[in-house]
């Protein structure tokens, strides 16, 4: 898709959701899915820059997600720096924690990468419920109980009243919408589809390797704790229950919905995989089979997602309208 094709509908998007407080302001739990369908377009938008764009298969970004989380929760009660700084702080974190994890991975590739990341994400859940876990602020196998909620400016934002909050959450989902277009319209999104497609050729061409794929797993990793951090102050609580495979699976469909490396689709597939997963939640411990079953459903039906079949659609009316 071209890139001001994708800036406009971008604008559309978020055009449309900024508007969703006036119809769905008054209901609390509405509100709710639509701020967390903010938190994982982000999460999922930056897996889809490092998988569908630069070509990595990494299996690590919930992980950093709880960093994240877990990050700027213990930031702001240890050390009692103010919410909107520590989640800031927690990206920082997380982005060394994705640097040192990419270091190895660049010298693998394919589903080496996937392995290598995923045993991150399941080292995570006993280190955060070990010992080194306590000793940090982590609490355990209890998890976080109280965080402080986020305040900018004298503000409180409470999940108590979610329209001010959604809007923050609005603000800073553009904001990292904004850099992820803004890095795929670049020469780093020129280097990255170079590397995906043809790594030999690219580095014979001067591209390195080495500096572009280590420079995506800073910045989503970066972006990816943020989001986490906002999440925690958002919730007020952390358990290392986030790192099940619900949130995996949940993940995976939205990139599936949207389309892999079909920016923005892994924003639409966001807004549409929480609903169907709140819509299925009576079904309780099968909710996660039920949404394994949808994504092999989908990658059968829709193998590039919503926005791939949009653009289909789009090159065929296009090439009637030249024949005519």
């Amino acid at each position: 898709m071209e890139h001001k094709r994708i800036a406009k509908l971008l604008a559309v998007i978020w055009s449309i959701v900024a508007v969703l407080p006036l119809f769905f302001g008054s209901t609390n739990f509405i509100m709710h899915i639509l701020i967390m369908c903010l938190i994982w377009s982000v999460v999922a938008s930056c897996w889809d820059l490092i998988m569908g764009f630069a070509g990595i298969f990494s299996f690590g970004q919930v992980a950093f997600f709880v960093i994240g989380a877990y990050a700027s929760a213990i930031i702001t009660a240890k050390f009692g720096i103010p919410p909107i700084f520590a989640v800031f702080l927690a990206g920082v974190i997380a982005a060394g924690i994705g640097i040192l994890v990419g270091l190895p991975c660049l010298k693998l590739k394919g589903a080496y990468i996937a392995l290598v990341t995923f045993a991150v994400h399941m080292i995570l859940e006993p280190v955060l419920k070990g010992g080194i876990g306590r000793a940090i602020g982590t609490g355990g196998s209890r998890g976080i109980l109280t965080i402080q909620p986020m305040n900018i400016f004298g503000y409180t934002f409470t999940s108590s009243e979610p329209v001010p909050y959604f809007y923050l959450m609005l603000f800073v989902a553009v904001i990292c919408s904004g850099i992820i277009l803004a890095v795929i319209k670049s020469h780093w999104g020129t280097a990255f589809l170079a590397l995906k497609d043809a790594e030999e050729f690219a580095s014979c061409l001067g591209v390195s390797a080495f500096k572009y794929k280590l420079m995506v797993f800073a910045l989503t990793s970066f972006l990816t704790g943020v989001i986490g951090g906002f999440y925690a102050h958002y919730v007020g609580m952390l358990s290392t229950r986030m790192l099940g495979i619900d949130l995996f699976v949940t993940l995976m469909v939205i990139l599936v919905i949207g389309g892999v490396g079909k920016f923005p689709g892994a924003i639409i597939g966001a807004f549409i995989t929480i609903a169907i997963n709140e819509m299925l939640s009576p079904l309780g411990s099968f909710r996660p089979i039920t949404l394994g079953a949808m994504v092999v459903i989908l990658v059968l039906l829709l193998p590039d997602g919503i926005v791939g079949m949009f653009e289909k659609i789009f090159l065929k009316k296009k090439k009637v309208r030249s024949l005519n």
